[in-house]
Order: C-alpha cells, then sequence, then structure tokens
C-alpha cells in the first residue's frame, strides 16, 4: 500500500512531464487518423479531458497524506491544473506546428472544472456516494 501512495504521489509529476513534451511534438507525431476532420475533432476534444486528468491525479497525491484533504487545498489543486494548462498554452505558442488558443484554455477549464464539480460533490457536499467511496479508499 505504501508504493501505491508514492506512485500516486509521482504521477502528477510524471504526467505534466508527458504533456510538456506531447506539446514540443508536432500533432500527429503520435497519431493521425485517415480523416483529417475526425483527427482534429479528437485531439480537440483532448482539451477536455487533459487538464481534468491532471486535477484529479493532483488530488489522488494530496489524499495520500496524512493531513487532511480541505476544500480549500481542493481549490489549489483545480487552480494549479488551470495554471499548467496556460504554461502548456504558452509553451505551444513556441512551436510553428503547433497551435495556442484562448478557446483551447476554455476546454482545459471546462474539464477541469467538471472534476472539481464531481470531487467537491463527493469529498465536501455528501453527493456521488460512490465516488466518495473511492477516493476515501485512497
Amino acid at each position: 500500500m505504501k508504493i501505491l501512495k508514492w506512485v500516486l504521489r509521482v504521477l502528477p509529476f510524471a504526467y505534466m512531464a508527458a504533456i510538456w513534451i506531447m506539446s514540443s511534438l508536432p500533432a500527429d507525431h503520435f497519431v493521425k487518423l485517415p480523416d483529417s476532420q475526425i483527427d482534429h475533432f479528437i485531439k480537440e476534444s483532448l482539451h477536455l479531458i487533459e487538464f481534468a486528468i491532471l486535477y484529479v491525479l493532483l488530488v489522488l497525491a494530496m489524499l495520500t497524506r496524512r493531513a487532511a484533504f480541505t476544500p480549500a487545498l481542493n481549490i489549489v489543486c483545480a487552480v494549479f491544473a488551470a495554471l499548467y494548462g496556460i504554461s502548456d498554452e504558452i509553451h505551444q505558442s513556441f512551436y510553428s506546428y503547433r497551435s495556442s488558443s484562448l478557446f483551447d484554455l476554455v476546454k482545459d477549464f471546462t474539464g477541469i472544472l467538471v472534476s472539481f464539480y464531481f470531487i467537491r460533490g463527493a469529498l465536501f457536499k455528501g453527493k456521488f456516494a460512490q465516488l466518495r467511496k473511492v477516493l476515501g479508499r485512497v
């Protein structure tokens, strides 16, 4: 169980490194679907979950600590994920084969806010009992 806690604590940093590396590469470096419109749609849709995943990983890392996970710490995790999203868009703007836009940030923030709604509800508002049960096991 101790190893799992350390894995959960390291995962956000590994994920941030992966985001940074992938943001430095052309959008079709790993996968390019035959239909360019579908390819573009799927890759643009990933913005909705990319930074939501980062926020969730940050929450899981914080839940492994002995200190209580507070509503304020939850907000800090969401803000940190959002700031990393901003830094990622700035980072992409330096590459001619990548795009950076305000609309991408809106998608990033939307994913974070949806995840925030469910985690906040589960941990602090008495909603989403199954999610609260899963998070309580961390």
